[in-house]
C-alpha cells in the first residue's frame, strides 16, 4: 500500500501544478482612472448637496425643499454609476477571451 502511495507522490512531483500549465494571468485594476473621477464627483455632489440644504436656514427654502435633494440624489447615482462602468472591450482582448 505504501509503494502505491509513493508512486502517486512522485507522479503528483513530475506533472506541473495547474498554475504553471494555464499560465499566470495579470490581474488587472477594477477600477480605471475614469471611475475614480466619477467617483469623486459623486462625492462633491453629495457634500455639496448637503452643504447648500445646511445653508438655507429657511425650512419651507426653495434651495433646500428642491435643489439640495435632487443635488444629492444625482450624488448617489453618480457613485453607483461609477462603481457599475466598465470600458469597452477591445477586439484584441475579446480575442484573448475567446
Amino acid at each position: 500500500m505504501t509503494a502505491m502511495a509513493d508512486r502517486k507522490s512522485q507522479s503528483n512531483r513530475n506533472r506541473p501544478s495547474r498554475r504553471s500549465r494555464q499560465g499566470r494571468k495579470r490581474s488587472a485594476m477594477v477600477f480605471q482612472k475614469k471611475n475614480y473621477v466619477l467617483l469623486i464627483i459623486g462625492l462633491v455632489m453629495i457634500i455639496g448637496g448637503y452643504v447648500i440644504m445646511r445653508m438655507d436656514n429657511q425650512v419651507d427654502g426653495f434651495i433646500s425643499l428642491y435643489i439640495a435633494p435632487v443635488l444629492i440624489l444625482g450624488g448617489y447615482l453618480e457613485i453607483i454609476w461609477a462603481i457599475l462602468w466598465r470600458p469597452k472591450a477591445t477586439s484584441s482582448q475579446q480575442a484573448e477571451s475567446a
